[in-house]
C-alpha cells in the first residue's frame, strides 16, 4: 500500500504563491499522478495531473498558466508550485495517485485514482 502525504500548505494574500510537496512512501515510476481540491461545500476538482514516465502535464482551465506541476523521481515526489493565487483557489489540496500511464491525456475523475494523502489546507485571503 503506497501511502501519499503531503504538505506546504499555509495561507497567503491575493497575488502570492505557495508550493505543495507529496512525498509518497513507494516508487512513482510508472504511475499517473495529480493534485486536486476540495473548498468547504464543493466537490473535489482536478487542478492538475502528470503522468510520471513522460512528463506530459495536464492542468484545470482555472489554473492554467499560474500553477505548475513537477515531479522528483529520486524523491518519490510531487510539486505543486502555485502562483498569482486566488481566493478561490483556497481550499484543501490533495494529493493523488494510480499505478499505469494516465488512461486519458487530461484531468481524470476523482474516482479513477486508487491512492490519496490526507490533504493540506491552503487560504487565500488578503
Amino acid at each position: 500500500q503506497v501511502h501519499l502525504a503531503e504538505s506546504g500548505g499555509g495561507s497567503v494574500q491575493p497575488g502570492g504563491s505557495l508550493r505543495l510537496s507529496c512525498t509518497a512512501s513507494g516508487y512513482i515510476y510508472n504511475s499517473c499522478m495529480g493534485w486536486y481540491r476540495q473548498a468547504t461545500g464543493k466537490e473535489r476538482e482536478g487542478v492538475a495531473v502528470v503522468n510520471i514516465v513522460d512528463g506530459r502535464t495536464f492542468y484545470s482551465d482555472s489554473v492554467k498558466g499560474r500553477f505548475t506541476i513537477s515531479q522528483d523521481t529520486d524523491k518519490n515526489a510531487i510539486y505543486l508550485q502555485m502562483n498569482s493565487l486566488k481566493p478561490e483557489d483556497g481550499a484543501m489540496y490533495y494529493c493523488a495517485g494510480l499505478r499505469g500511464t494516465c488512461p486519458r491525456s487530461t484531468i481524470l475523475l476523482p474516482s479513477e485514482f486508487t491512492h490519496w494523502g490526507q490533504g493540506t489546507q491552503v487560504t487565500v485571503s488578503s
